[in-house]
């Protein structure tokens, strides 16, 4: 039986995915590692292929015109046979003692039928410009090293969340949930850590620094100026969320969860106003107007909430120029306090 499943998205991924998979293979035969080429034009698949063919009994490649980073994790989902389901894209990797001692407890949580939905680790922003690091914890929100149910969670605040990066979700909680993540999409990995929560009841919070996440590409989807550029995507992501859980069911929802969602909710919203208000357009006003409509007729009482009762409210009553300036000062603010981008 494998106990994680890792799906690796590849797109001309050739100068750095072994350091990924290597570090994956740290895991033996306790783990599968899924390697999707997402229709690469290097020598991603020929990598691939000779991991495929050295380690037959963990490495699988499947080989797809390109679909985007959401096919790479629908493909690896529908194919995974592991316990849990992990998805780490090419240019990062995880850390080997973690991952050792993840694999460890799910194996303890097995032998006593006590498996959580959901495992929250660490992850570290790893920048290749001055090689340090910044580490995102969840020890103020979640009871380390314990089985913990939502309404234990305490509130998070600020632009602090659980990523995907930081999520293992036991893989037939996601597929029980129904993911199907928009092919030919950037930021769909925002979809992967919102509209699953529902289906994980039990959590359980390990304080290990798992998932190193690289900093320091051009072309990488947080890149402020990618981001601009891809307002489009960033509004249908955002709608795709909004449309999954309504405002009642959001608040029928545990406290601790009801809590997470809004302010989830709330943190994608300023984010996509950055994305679409950064520069200005009749396109972007349109889009941006044609968004808050959609939410608004679907789900009023959910965009009141969003609109006027979060710090949504905060951006929104500016001026459009002015919006752009709060939105992408805050966000330069951010990225210089944990060296994003």
């Amino acid at each position: 039986m494998k106990i994680i499943s890792f799906a690796v998205p590849c797109y001309n991924s050739e100068h750095y995915m072994s350091k990924c998979i290597d570090s994956l293979l740290k895991g033996g035969e306790d783990v599968e590692i899924i390697i999707v080429n997402d229709g690469s034009k290097d020598d991603t698949l020929s990598i691939a292929r000779d991991y495929e063919s050295r380690f037959p009994d963990v490495v699988r490649v499947v080989d797809q015109e390109n679909g985007g980073h959401g096919s790479g994790v629908n493909v690896g989902l529908k194919l995974a046979k592991g316990l849990y389901y992990k998805v780490v894209d090419s240019d990062d990797w995880v850390d080997t003692k973690a991952l050792k001692t993840l694999i460890g407890i799910i194996r303890t949580h097995l032998s006593t039928n006590s498996l959580p939905d959901l495992y929250v680790v660490n992850y570290v922003y790893e920048h290749v410009s001055d090689n340090t690091t910044h580490v995102n914890r969840y020890g103020k929100q979640l009871p380390a090293g314990k089985l913990s149910e939502w309404k234990k969670v305490k509130a998070f605040h600020f632009s602090h969340m659980l990523l995907m990066h930081s999520l293992v979700y036991k893989t037939d909680v996601l597929k029980r949930s129904g993911l199907l993540l928009p092919e030919h999409t950037f930021y769909v990995d925002d979809i992967f850590s919102y509209n699953p929560l529902p289906y994980a009841k039990k959590l359980f919070y390990l304080d290990v620094d798992f998932y190193r996440y690289f900093i320091g590409r051009k072309d990488q989807s947080v890149n402020i100026v990618n981001m601009v550029k891809r307002y489009g995507q960033m509004t249908r992501v955002m709608t795709e969320m909004t449309d999954r859980w309504t405002y009642e069911e959001i608040k029928r929802q545990p406290r601790g969860l009801r809590r997470y969602m809004i302010h989830a909710l709330a943190n994608y919203m300023m984010t996509t106003q950055l994305f679409v208000c950064a520069e200005d357009s009749p396109e972007r006003r349109a889009a941006f107007k044609e968004m808050w409509k959609h939410i608004k007729e679907r789900d009023e009482k959910l965009y009141r909430k969003l609109r006027y009762r979060t710090y949504v409210l905060s951006a929104t009553v500016l001026p459009w120029k002015l919006r752009g300036i709060y939105l992408v000062g805050g966000y330069k603010l951010l990225c210089r306090r944990v060296k994003l981008g």
